[in-house]
């Protein structure tokens, strides 16, 4: 991992962070490095522009800086980092001073699934601890199930922003929840964020049973497109040229190679293990083979959350993304085969959208430590249960064996475990392994208390 990844760790922690915060508290969100270590960073941020740095000695504080000013202040609002900011130059160049390319199957058969790896160690595991949301025994979906209505305007609006659609985001939740379209658009426009509605509704209803395959792609590229295209091609491989808008990549033509290869990417795909890498290897390929005869870029979005949503991960909305940036990423993966300006852009939105959707939860009234240790509570109340425990041994048996809960979230563990003992009654025993009489000889027991 480059010195660059590193520093890219912190700037994007410190993005998440609503308010300054001083580097004793930035070091507890993020361990893995030393002190020494990411004060360095923060001076070399703050010396690039990409950090403001406020008060002195014990008060020193840093924070992200925003805004739209010279270029080093716009690879911070993209998070482009320097060598990606670079690609972009390079892509960005007028299409005469450029050689035309075609499909590198090269490039796509080196990628090895759990060997070769397009996010750093760190990063997969920054991701993976910003964006937790549920215990792994929790049926896939249910997280996406919580948080629905968020995720449908969010991704809907933005994946559809990123297509050029108009509508604002209020107009597009009004489309969605209330079937209300707004004024002086086009027709077409409605049609794509409706097809967002039901195709992410496939994920999260359909999230138990989902695999990643050729079906599954072609699926959400049918509910996608559907009244946007002849459907002779609403989820089937083109069986013509395309060209790509701006870029001088020329996709394949050949229909059954195009399936072939369409193929091949699922399957790929189907045994990479970590969630992160199997979304962004998604979003790459299924954009780069350019399978349909349009809307593929909203096709890969939708498949990079396949893994997320069936994981209970926080999905990716592409929040806060600029639409010029993602097009040029995109255009460094089909011409360069470089996927180091799209990776930045999904690190960024990611945390973005992880650090939205944990105000969204608190705002719904969503107890996420109770989700998140459910099977863990009911093992403590179905040992007191059984054991009999009450009074100084129910205590002592609560304090000696909740230290399995990790210390930030064991004070409001043991808060909905004593809560639940409280309301405990026969309605509650579901799942527990405790019999009627056994509930009802303990209940008897804390009456005489």
């Amino acid at each position: 991992m480059t010195k660059r990844d590193k520093k890219l760790t912190v700037l994007h922690q410190l993005s998440l962070e609503s308010e300054p915060i001083s580097l004793p508290e930035l070091l507890k969100k993020i361990p893995e490095y030393s002190e020494r270590s990411v004060r360095r960073w923060l001076n070399e941020l703050e010396w690039e522009g990409l950090v403001e740095k406020t008060g002195k000695k014990k008060a020193t504080q840093y924070q992200a800086r925003s805004g739209n000013g010279n270029q080093e202040n716009r690879a911070v609002s993209s998070c482009f980092s320097s060598i990606s900011a670079k690609v972009i130059e390079q892509v960005n160049k007028p299409i005469y001073e450029k050689e035309p390319t075609s499909y590198h199957f090269e490039w796509f058969d080196s990628y090895q699934p759990n060997v070769s790896f397009y996010f750093p160690t760190s990063i997969r595991k920054h991701l993976l601890n910003a964006g937790q949301r549920g215990e792994s025994k929790e049926p896939a979906g249910t997280y996406a199930h919580h948080i629905f209505n968020r995720l449908l305007i969010d991704l809907s609006y933005n994946s559809s922003r990123l297509e050029g659609n108009t509508y604002s985001l209020l107009d597009t939740e009004r489309l969605l929840l209330q079937g209300t379209s707004a004024e002086g658009k086009l027709d077409e426009e409605k049609v794509m964020i409706l097809n967002h509605k039901e195709a992410i509704r496939y994920l999260v209803d359909q999230a138990p049973q989902l695999n990643v395959n050729f079906q599954t792609i072609c699926t959400l590229h049918y509910l996608l497109s559907d009244g946007l295209l002849d459907p002779t091609y609403t989820g089937k491989v083109r069986d013509h040229a395309v060209k790509i808008g701006g870029s001088i990549y020329l996709p394949l033509e050949q229909a059954k190679q195009i399936q072939n290869q369409l193929e091949k990417i699922a399957k790929k795909a189907s045994f990479i293990e970590d969630p992160f890498e199997q979304s962004l290897f998604l979003l790459v390929h299924i954009s780069y083979l350019q399978a349909f005869a349009d809307v593929n870029k909203r096709t890969a979005r939708l498949a990079s959350n396949i893994p997320l949503i069936t994981k209970n991960l926080v999905p990716l909305s592409f929040n806060d993304v600029e639409r010029a940036d993602y097009t040029s990423a995109m255009i460094a993966v089909y011409e360069l085969q470089d996927i180091r300006p799209l990776l930045d852009l999904y690190v960024f939105s990611y945390l973005r959208t992880c650090a939205t959707y944990t105000a969204t939860i608190k705002a719904m009234g969503f107890d996420q430590v109770r989700v998140l240790y459910r099977q863990q509570r009911r093992t403590f109340i179905r040992n007191i249960v059984l054991n009999q425990l009450i009074g100084e041994k129910l205590e002592a048996y609560i304090q000696s064996n909740s230290k399995i809960i990790p210390e930030s979230d064991r004070v409001a563990f043991m808060e909905d475990l004593r809560e639940d003992l409280a309301l405990l009654d026969q309605s509650r025993l579901a799942g527990l392994g405790v019999t009627t009489d056994e509930l009802t000889a303990w209940i008897n027991l804390t009456l005489r208390l």
